[in-house]
């Protein structure tokens, strides 16, 4: 197995932020037991390949995990809709070093995530994102199954490689000073499976309680439409916006 490496900086916090919460209405569906977006990818796309699909994007030379997460979710929102869209590693690179000023430094969530509200990646716009209160279990699920995912960031534990290449689950371990940015598809009983490194990934809910420390819905530009997510307060949110514009 190659070197793997990581690249998230520690969260950060800007009063600005929507959050998901505020936006949820009473009307909503509680979420199912569990869910699988990347199941309904690969139906769409007829390919059941993570590493064809969802490539390392230099993440095995490069701290760029928050950009090559940004990729995945790109390539889950077209899949969804029967489009095979891969960003290539080379434009993962471009835009992680344009991010960074040119050095390996990684990147905070935050800040890619504001940048891709106000410009497009790789052709795609984005309507808005929402943080989630990482310990509501079922804001995250529910986030997976109306939007596609979850963007999330997470205090790296010591076994997280070893685990990762003996394809076994994350669980809970002593956390180092490294982070790393993931996609979350998939949510059940047991837990979650991120997409990273080439891979899919599962981890525990008792690792999410230890290790995860940021975690956001991102809405799609088709997000607008007003059937897009019943329940959902697109009016509200909306209006925060243009008050954040302000």
């Amino acid at each position: 197995m190659s070197s793997l490496r990581f690249g998230k900086h520690p969260p950060k916090h800007d009063y600005r932020t929507l959050r998901l919460k505020n936006y949820l209405g009473a009307a909503l569906a509680a979420p199912p037991a569990a869910y699988d977006v990347l199941a309904n990818v690969y139906q769409k796309l007829g390919v059941s390949d993570p590493a064809q699909l969802f490539p390392m994007d230099g993440n095995d030379t490069l701290g760029d995990c928050t950009i090559a997460a940004l990729a995945h979710a790109i390539t889950t929102y077209n899949g969804l809709i029967g489009t095979q869209k891969i960003p290539t590693k080379q434009a993962v690179v471009k835009l992680y070093m344009h991010l960074t000023g040119g050095v390996d430094s990684g990147l905070s969530e935050l800040d890619v995530l504001n940048y891709w509200r106000k410009t497009a990646v790789s052709g795609e716009k984005i309507f808005a994102y929402t943080s989630i209160d990482v310990k509501n279990h079922t804001h995250i699920q529910q986030a997976i199954q109306l939007f596609g995912g979850v963007y999330l960031g997470f205090q790296v534990q010591e076994n997280c490689q070893q685990e990762f290449n003996a394809h076994q689950p994350w669980t809970p371990g002593k956390l180092t000073n490294d982070g790393h940015a993931v996609y979350a598809v998939a949510y059940d009983a047991t837990g979650v499976t991120v997409l990273t490194w080439g891979s899919t990934q599962k981890a525990t809910w008792d690792w999410w309680d230890a290790c995860v420390d940021e975690a956001y819905a991102i809405l799609p530009a088709e997000a607008s439409n007003a059937d897009f997510a019943p329940s959902f307060d697109f009016a509200q949110l909306q209006a925060d916006l243009a008050n954040v514009a302000n």
